[in-house]
């Protein structure tokens, strides 16, 4: 479902810079000199309503799915996260010593004293 919302977004988005761009700026007076009317292509009323509208519904498509994503991505959280939020319910318990340990008394007088610094 995710990925459904997401090509839809991006097409969104693909749809919405072109109709954008093919709007006549309000200087267009200048640019219908050089290249020609072409508004009659989108019928008599000119380009004006239709590509409005286009604007607007292609907007509120790409806001819808904004939404849409955005909420999910909120819901769904972060692996990150998730390991920092759980409570640490292990309990370590003391390990018993070991059989084969030697005792203090066992260690020779040489082991137990600190090595001498060396000097220089």
């Amino acid at each position: 479902m995710n990925t459904v919302i997401t090509i839809i977004h991006v097409l969104a988005c693909l749809v919405l810079i072109v109709v954008v761009l093919l709007q006549a700026g309000k200087g267009a007076n200048m640019g219908a000199a050089f290249g020609g009317s072409s508004q009659t292509v989108f019928g008599s009323s000119g380009a004006g309503t239709f590509l409005g509208k286009m604007t607007a519904a292609i907007a509120i498509i790409f806001m819808l799915t904004s939404l849409v994503l955005t909420y999910s991505a909120a819901r769904k959280g972060s692996s990150l996260f998730e390991g920092s939020r759980a409570p640490v319910t292990k309990q370590v318990t003391p390990a018993a010593p070991a059989q084969n340990a030697p005792t203090p008394a066992a260690i020779p007088d040489a082991a137990k004293q600190p090595a001498a610094p060396a000097s220089k």
